[in-house]
């Protein structure tokens, strides 16, 4: 493995660190969150028309850069810092790799030139709160999340002209409520051929109606999707596709992604953090001088460049195929984010415990993460699972011994009379 970074990669990175922080401070972010799209719509253009960030990972033969998870995971990071509301993550690490996966040639021919321009938004619509499960982060993601025939889920008919009509509803879309494209997994087959498979949904269509929700971390707006007897299109060409398969690959990319963008949050708010604790002064000195400060921050650094190493592993090993990992990364990035935004507000005194202060972003952010894509000792007994590191393995049998030939005993020798 070859931790450098390309000449390439870096110039990603400081393209994309220059751009978000000339336009997107703490008081762009808060107004961006603010606007019925949920985020800046001329930044999120500038993103994609200057650097193709939304279409890094896309083949070049549908029109986007021809990059892998690495590229997208470092650019998720330069957003992270800034915490930047967009539908990158939305569109660019769940749908599109679902997309390559599932889609016919038409639907990638379609779709995909369109979300590498940034022309298209797309979300992940999955029935109830299972979103982590779905994606096989937090568990396996064979059972019935997607309904089971019950009512709460979103369930599919084939109806009489031949069309998908969905029924159901999603409460918990990233990027919902502004998307232009919903991909909904779905419930179908009923108890006799009980299966769950993707639908592609326009906006725009019959009975669909999406609500913004709101939600503990504005910067990742939500919504809640219902489908009312509406048209949809089965995302590929047979029914029998191994959809759970292909969101658990997916939600190893995602996962690495997340990392990344956790790591991204949390050196950001260690870095306002010690820019504080050198100018507060206390007792006539600045804060960050005393031993206590010190030690406090200097284990949030520790804590924070071990998450870093472990999602850029990630994000190498992701590109060379190996889906054991993302999970881990994101489990511990989610740790040294939430320790670096605790940390924030504690060590910013009183103005650090007001919501109004720009360290509740990266608190919120932590927390937000860790409710939708698992806690972090689920994501981390998941890895362990899939790796069979408690798996008992079974006792070999027993050898059977093979019979021998007796040998007679030596006999003892016999006393012998005096003579």
């Amino acid at each position: 493995m070859d931790a450098a970074f390309t000449a390439e990669q870096q110039e990603i990175r400081r393209t994309l660190r220059e751009l978000v922080t000339k336009r997107c401070g703490p008081d762009e972010v808060k107004a961006a969150v603010r606007t019925p799209a949920g985020y800046d719509v001329a930044l999120w253009s500038a993103l994609a028309e200057q650097l193709g960030l939304p279409g890094i990972a896309v083949p070049e033969a549908y029109g986007g850069v021809g990059c892998g998870s690495a590229e997208l995971a470092l650019g998720s990071e330069e957003l992270g810092r800034a915490l930047t509301p967009s539908p990158l993550f939305a569109t660019a690490a769940l749908v599109a790799p679902l997309i390559q996966r599932l889609g016919t040639e038409e639907q990638r021919a379609e779709l995909l030139p369109r979300i590498a321009t940034g022309g298209l938004t797309a979300a992940l619509a999955v029935p109830g709160t299972g979103l982590d499960t779905a994606l096989g982060l937090v568990g396996d993601n064979l059972g019935d999340w997607s309904g089971g025939g019950r009512a709460g889920g979103v369930q599919a008919k084939l109806a009489d002209d031949g069309a998908w009509r969905l029924y159901g509803q999603a409460e918990q879309v990233l990027d919902g409520h502004s998307a232009g494209l919903l991909v909904v997994a779905a419930h179908t087959g009923g108890f006799a051929r009980s299966r769950t498979l993707l639908y592609l949904v326009r906006e725009g269509a019959a009975g669909l109606v999406r609500t913004r929700q709101t939600s503990l971390d504005e910067t990742r707006p939500q919504a809640r999707v219902e489908l009312r007897d509406v048209q949809a299109e089965l995302l590929g060409a047979a029914d029998d596709a191994d959809v759970p398969g292909a969101l658990a690959a997916v939600g190893d990319v995602a996962a690495t992604v997340l990392a990344a963008e956790a790591v991204g949050a949390a050196d950001r708010a260690l870095e306002r953090t010690v820019e504080y604790v050198k100018q507060r002064e206390q007792f006539g000195r600045a804060i960050g001088s005393f031993q206590a400060v010190k030690h406090r921050l200097a284990d949030v650094y520790v804590q924070v460049q071990a998450a870093r190493s472990a999602a850029y592993y990630a994000a190498w090993a992701t590109g060379a195929h190996s889906e054991l990992v993302g999970g881990l990364a994101l489990a511990q990035s989610l740790d040294a984010l939430r320790t670096a935004a605790s940390e924030a507000v504690q060590l910013h005194g009183g103005i650090g415990f007001t919501w109004e202060h720009e360290a509740h972003l990266y608190f919120k952010r932590a927390s937000s993460d860790e409710l939708l894509f698992g806690p972090v000792h689920r994501l981390r007994a998941r890895a362990a699972e899939r790796a069979e590191l408690f798996t008992v393995a079974a006792a070999p049998a027993p050898v059977p011994s093979q019979p021998t030939a007796s040998v007679p005993s030596p006999t003892p020798p016999q006393p012998t009379a005096a003579v």
